[in-house]
């Protein structure tokens, strides 16, 4: 008797939940995206115990068939696809009919669904692949789903979930993206009875935005909108000023799906070009609409990546349509004059802490977004892989210090708040109630950038400066390599014959892996001017250099953008005359407590405006920060509880 046998169907479903299955987050995501596939207008996805008790998704969608359900739970059945070319022009997010038979493999599901224009719907119980029940029940139009005891016959994956705070993490994140994908839809996430997240089904990406980012970075938010023959890009991107430290703020979805793309995330990166900060990285909700033939879906089990064709024109369609939207905006930060806000009494501050007392949603208010509570937690509860940092909570309540701008400022805003604590507040659990005011647009001058007045020098690093809308301070080191750069990116960019000879060649000896790799990429070094000679087997004879070369440094500046190209061989002519730019700008720029005299100064400030981008240094760094005249007003308490200038409350004084 021969040893291969078919398995069955149930311990294949087991098999086949490992790759799609991995954890509660899954469960949410495959359940959430069928009920999008139902064109559904509200999902609410309630868990507890961070999905290892419970998972429950409710919609308003299609419903299915009454005679579909039970068919629904074997594996391969979809009602999504019919044959081959249905499966490159994938227009749903599920198509493979893997998902419910996965979990129903290795959970208790209980699932009761109705259509429109039926007297009653249909209730369907199954554990660990087998039905228990099969019978009519009474539903309104949708689909419940409820997943309880979740790897209960395979107990070694429970061993490998995370802590309860990372998976509830997860499944936030999830929902989040989900989110973001789809903002006509409304959301709501509830755990342990406690509302985390809603959505308001409008339309409105930014005020999806707002409600998981918060308001203050739903404000930061620049839409963007850019189409080219196959594709069309649209959806928000931060200002500069608003980064965060990972990619992991960044959405990407196509056809409203989300998905991993590097090169995308590279490409929304390289819009910026040098306007982030090393190692930062902004806030990005973007879709992609295209022709499903143009993208591959069934690459990945959880179908979180794709396969791109005309990857590198959409790419290059993404960074021009944020490096143009960017390029209008006045990047100059203010000063957050929040802080310096009039003084509260003490009956004030009692009065909103009472209010607050009704707890039901916990916020982080430095970033204004809901947070997870665990009363007792350490740093170890903290997963290195999740794509947030889990929030501790601690109730704390309002001062003095901070609850007039909570009480005023933020009173119609719903539960984002001002200040880097925790408080707790009462959400309006009604969708319409959430419509949040992202368009408030500050006082500052919407010129691009100010006609500066030169005061003075600070310590030999700081030039302060003042317009008609308030006082500035100019990095001069920053200003300067700003200048310096966009002079240099112009003089690399047209390369001239203009040479200066070395008084004796300089000889260049390198490993043979990584002389082939120069002489690969030769012609890119010539583009910048380095025009190289083979001079043994793994030597290069260098006998001139460009004339814009830092004088004293051209050995060492050729060297350095040697190795750049052996550090990274893809670099294009363009990124790499642009890292070229960036570092003679820095060679040349001055250095901090470098005294100018009053003409320099003045020379440095008229300059700056007629720079293409006169905000930050090519680095990143800001060039300038802005004051307005009502900071300085708070600052030195000019402004009080009545909003009215000092003078006019208090000059009537003895002293």
């Amino acid at each position: 008797m021969g040893r291969i046998h078919e398995l069955n169907s149930v311990l294949a479903d087991q098999i086949a939940a490992g790759e799609v299955i991995e954890r509660p987050a899954s469960i949410v995501k495959e359940l959430v995206e069928n009920s999008i596939d139902a064109h559904s207008r509200r999902v609410d996805v309630i868990v507890e115990n961070s999905g290892l008790d419970s998972i429950r998704v409710i919609d308003d969608g299609d419903g299915i068939e009454p005679d579909d359900v039970k068919l629904a739970f074997t594996r391969h059945a979809t009602s999504k696809i019919n044959d081959r070319k249905d499966l490159f022009r994938v227009q749903t997010m599920g198509f493979r009919g893997e998902a419910l038979p996965s979990i129903a493999s290795v959970a208790d599901v209980q699932l009761t669904t109705s259509q429109e224009g039926h007297d009653s719907g249909v209730m369907i119980h199954i554990k660990g692949g087998e039905v228990l029940t099969h019978k009519p029940a009474a539903a309104r139009r949708g689909t419940d789903v409820r997943v309880t005891d979740l790897f209960f016959n395979t107990p070694a994956r429970l061993k490998y979930l995370k802590s309860p705070q990372t998976e509830l993490m997860r499944i936030t994140d999830v929902i989040n993206r989900l989110a973001l994908a789809n903002p006509a839809i409304a959301f709501s996430f509830t755990h342990n009875g406690k509302e985390l997240f809603r959505s308001a089904g409008n339309d409105n990406l930014q005020q999806v935005i707002a409600a998981i980012y918060g308001i203050q970075a739903g404000r930061k938010m620049l839409p963007i909108a850019g189409e080219d023959d196959d594709f069309k890009v649209d959806g928000f991107v931060s200002l500069p000023e608003l980064t965060r430290s990972s990619r992991q703020y960044i959405t990407i979805t196509i056809n409203h799906r989300y998905v991993r793309n590097f090169e995308l995330t590279k490409a929304i990166i390289k819009g910026y070009e040098s306007k982030l900060m090393v190692g930062r990285y902004p806030i990005a909700v973007i879709n992609i609409d295209l022709d499903p033939v143009l993208v591959d879906v069934n690459v990945h089990p959880a179908k979180r990546e794709v396969r791109l064709s005309k990857e590198a024109q959409l790419t290059m369609l993404i960074s021009q349509t944020i490096r143009k939207r960017i390029a209008q905006e006045n990047l100059i930060p203010s000063l957050d004059g929040d802080e310096f806000g009039p003084e509260v009494t003490e009956d004030d501050v009692a009065d909103l802490n009472r209010r607050l007392n009704e707890a039901t949603t916990t916020y982080d208010v430095h970033n204004e977004t809901p947070v997870i509570e665990t009363h007792s937690a350490g740093a170890d509860t903290i997963d290195s892989e999740l794509s947030e940092p889990v929030i501790i909570h601690t109730t704390s309540e309002l001062t003095s210090d901070n609850m007039h701008e909570f009480d005023e400022r933020y009173k119609d805003e719903g539960p984002a708040l001002p200040f880097g604590e925790e408080v707790t507040v009462k959400v309006d659990s009604k969708p319409e109630n959430l419509e949040l005011d992202v368009q408030d647009k500050s006082d500052q001058d919407q010129g691009r950038f100010p006609n500066l007045q030169y005061i003075g020098q600070l310590q030999g690093t700081f030039l302060l400066a003042q317009a008609g809308d308030g006082l500035y301070i100019v990095d001069q080191h920053a200003a300067q390599e700003r200048i310096n750069y966009e002079r240099y990116r112009k003089e690399i960019g047209q390369v001239s014959d203009d040479q200066q000879t070395f008084l004796v060649p300089l000889v260049l000896n390198y490993s043979t892996v990584d002389a082939m790799n120069i002489n690969n990429h030769i012609d890119i070094l010539e583009s910048v001017g380095l025009h190289l000679e083979s001079f043994g087997q793994n030597s290069f004879l260098l006998r001139s250099h460009p004339t814009w070369f830092t004088e004293g440094q051209e050995e060492d500046t050729a060297k350095e953008m040697i190795d750049w190209l052996i550090k990274d061989g893809k670099l294009t002519v363009q990124e790499f005359r642009m890292k070229t730019a960036i570092m003679m700008s820095c060679k040349r720029a001055i250095k901090a407590n470098h005294h100018l005299d009053e003409r320099e100064a003045k020379a440095l400030l008229e300059r700056l405006p007629k720079c293409e981008n006169p905000f930050n240094c090519p680095h990143g760094r800001p060039v300038t920060v802005h004051f307005n005249d009502r900071d300085l007003e708070k600052m030195f308490k000019r402004i009080q509880e009545s909003h009215v200038p000092y003078a006019d409350d208090f000059d009537d004084h003895d002293f």
